[in-house]
């Protein structure tokens, strides 16, 4: 019986320790699991993390390597239409129309994209310069007396002037403005119709010299901008002058005259709508409220000022070795587009809603919203290019004229 007490005991006390070992045993194996599925689920949230910064990674890299990949199309212009021609001929030629204008001291002549002529004019000019606004040419004897207006279909009229040609400007409706020198003032702007006949000359005997003029839409006013040297200061005035339609023809009064304080030159003036910009070497000024203001745009140095639509296309750079950069003005004088385009510039044309630029023999055609239509690498050095009949880009080359869709 003592025996058999003795073993009871033992038992009990044996019960004890085991069941407290057992106890811990499953509390251990709790906490186990809890650290186990804490780990996992940081390991998963690291993942996670990693996998959605790899892939913004990526798109940046893909859209870096995109934009370093280079033009979209690698074009070899003899490959393209048009013909070959001589060095010396091609800084003859034009683009225009459905053709090229080619220009000479002797002629002026019309030739489509095989070479052919289609007329010419026989002319006497020592420095001739061509300059294209939209459907119509110019064709002027710099510092001589001579000047030829024509279109696709032949040559207006040519016409004599009494005094030596500084510059011309064509309006939309085929007007033209002549500006002159003159030994009695300090110049002159002589105004034709489309046909030819001159129906207004203003003479700059107080306002300075005309440097350039811009017709509006319409051809209802014209803008004149003068630099008067004579007094202590330089003073910039804008003459605005009205062309109204009569039952006798035309007459061109005084509209409005602008000025400002700061002592610039306007070099190139346009209307952007009913809008009058006015740029200098490194500055946009408007007319806004009957007040010529200066902008609050940072150009350091203006290259090439071209209007597409109702909106403003600047290149310009920051100083000398500089990258150059294109800036798209819209008409709420809002910049739509800013961006470094290469070291140097060759030519810009503009089109009907399209703007083209040559850089570092790569050439970019914009819209008017900014957005690169078109991306080219050319294999030779171009000389001028312009938009042709339906948007199609004509370039004159070293080697000749090409076109490229």
């Amino acid at each position: 019986m003592k025996n058999n007490g003795n073993t009871k005991e033992k038992k009990a006390k044996d019960t004890k320790p085991a069941g407290t070992k057992e106890n811990a045993g499953k509390k251990e194996g709790s906490i186990s699991q809890a650290v186990i599925h804490k780990g996992l689920t940081i390991a998963v949230m690291i993942f996670a993390t990693l996998l959605l910064i790899s892939i913004a990674l990526i798109f940046v890299v893909s859209r870096k390597i995109e934009s370093m990949s280079g033009a979209d199309a690698q074009i070899k212009l003899s490959a393209q239409g048009g013909f070959t021609c001589e060095y010396s001929e091609a800084q003859k030629l034009y683009p225009y129309g459905d053709g090229v204008i080619k220009v000479t001291s002797e002629r002026i002549a019309y030739l489509n994209l095989s070479g052919t002529e289609i007329f010419s004019q026989t002319v006497s000019y020592q420095n001739p310069q061509c300059v294209t606004f939209g459907d119509y040419v110019a064709v002027f004897d710099r510092d001589g007396y001579n000047f030829t207006v024509l279109d696709q279909d032949g040559v207006w009229y040519s016409k004599p002037t009494t005094n030596p040609i500084k510059a011309v400007q064509m309006s939309d409706d085929g007007f033209m403005a002549v500006i002159s020198g003159s030994s009695d003032s300090f110049g002159e702007v002589s105004l034709y119709d489309k046909s030819g006949n001159q129906i207004a000359v203003w003479t700059s005997y107080n306002s300075g010299f005309p440097v350039c003029c811009a017709f509006n839409s319409d051809s209802t006013l014209l803008a004149v901008s003068t630099i008067n040297t004579s007094g202590a200061v330089i003073v910039p005035l804008v003459r605005v002058f009205s062309i109204t339609k009569t039952a006798k023809g035309y007459e061109v009064e005084d509209y409005a005259v602008f000025t400002t304080d700061d002592s610039v030159i306007f070099s190139s003036i346009c209307y952007v709508g009913k809008k009058l910009c006015c740029f200098t070497a490194n500055a946009l000024y408007e007319v806004k409220d009957d007040t010529l203001s200066r902008m609050n745009f940072d150009f350091s140095a203006i290259g090439y000022v071209k209007k597409v639509g109702n909106n403003l296309f600047v290149t310009y750079s920051d100083g000398i070795s500089q990258l150059n950069k294109l800036a798209i003005i819209n008409s709420s004088d809002s910049v739509i587009y800013n961006s470094n385009i290469g070291a140097n510039i060759i030519c810009v044309a503009q089109g009907n809603g399209y703007y083209a630029i040559n850089v570092d023999r790569r050439i970019f055609v914009y819209n008017t919203s900014g957005v690169i239509t078109n991306d080219y690498s050319v294999d030779e050095d171009i000389i001028r290019m312009n938009f042709l009949s339906g948007n199609k880009l004509c370039v004159v080359s070293t080697s000749g004229v090409h076109t490229i869709n």
